[in-house]
């Protein structure tokens, strides 16, 4: 291995300490009830999120059955993902049991018309932040990325061209509640047919009465669940209602090359045991396609190590752990 190979290599490990450790493998539920509008998509917007779980340490169940929302068919799930719903789509029993599943610490992703979805319930609302207004004729238009460090955001571009059917949107979630945090915002100026002015979030997380909440007002089309970005986004916002936000990496304090693609690391703050060593070719455009090379093997107290021996150039690959 050459200096400049070594040097390229303890970059992808040091900026592979700064990647959460998502622990142990979790279950997310989608849920595409429609008593409105139904959405194209739902199809795709499933197909995508399995694709993402299958890459990335969770399962996931699809269900349009609103009967699973009792205390007994949510407690499986980490999260649930309402999809593109739209409408009532729970009777009382079903949203008192959403309410206890939120209360208990768990979370819930809104993607696009989850908005538009339970309309006259007013904990519903304060859980997605806003609710869906009206939308002009779908257009390009500039998305101004406000937080860069957030796990469904930091990888995007801070001005993010894209096509998409901009939601307007009332209240202003950032106005509105001041434990929202607004991660993007779509610039009127770009685009016509916006009403809410200088300051419109598209995108936003918060903690709710004890369970967390992130929401993206995008994702109308079959397509945008085959843009890297638009999936990137999505799989963050999947992981911060997991809770992955919230686990600390631990921090790489060490690096030996034993050979070509054997890499020995050292962490001074383990947070686990074990750990499975995931790669990538590619990590520019979203950090979704992650394939499992197994687990590292123990060395000694926070000494790890593994090699991978199907990389072609291993300097320029980007590796990722995570706790089994």
């Amino acid at each position: 291995m050459n200096f400049k190979a070594f040097i390229a290599l303890i970059v992808i490990l040091l900026g592979m300490a700064l990647l959460p450790c998502l622990g142990s493998g979790y279950a997310v539920m989608v849920f595409s009830k429609t008593a409105g509008f139904r959405h194209d998509s739902i199809p795709a917007g499933i197909a995508a999120i399995q694709q993402l779980g299958a890459s990335n340490n969770f399962s996931v169940t699809a269900t349009e059955d609103a009967s699973v929302f009792t205390d007994a068919g949510l407690a499986p799930y980490q999260v649930v993902v309402f999809l593109n719903t739209s409408g009532d789509v729970l009777n009382q029993a079903q949203q008192d049991a959403f309410t206890r599943y939120i209360q208990a610490g768990r979370g819930y992703v809104g993607v696009h018309a989850a908005s538009d979805t339970e309309l006259t319930w007013a904990w519903y609302g304060a859980l997605v932040g806003a609710y869906f207004t009206d939308h002009p004729a779908i257009q390009t238009a500039t998305v101004r990325v406000e937080d860069t460090n957030n796990i469904s955001t930091r990888f995007l571009p801070a001005a993010w061209v894209r096509t998409d059917e901009w939601y307007n949107l009332k209240p202003n979630p950032r106005t509105n509640d001041a434990s929202i945090h607004v991660l993007a915002r779509v610039d009127e100026s770009t685009y016509s047919g916006g009403t809410m002015g200088t300051d419109h979030p598209i995108s936003w997380y918060h903690a709710y009465d004890g369970g967390r909440s992130w929401y993206t007002a995008m994702g109308h089309a079959t397509n945008h669940y085959s843009e890297p970005l638009f999936r990137g986004h999505l799989l963050g916002g999947i992981q911060y209602a997991a809770g992955a936000a919230a686990s600390p990496a631990p921090t790489l304090t060490g690096l030996a090359v034993d050979g070509d693609g054997a890499f020995r690391f050292t962490f001074a703050n383990p947070s686990s045991t074990q750990f499975n060593v995931f790669a990538t070719d590619d990590l520019a455009v979203a950090p979704i396609d992650w394939v499992n090379l197994g687990p590292a093997t123990q060395i000694s107290n926070g000494v790890y190590g593994f090699t991978d021996t199907g990389a072609g150039n291993y300097s320029q690959r980007f590796y990722q752990l995570r706790s089994p």
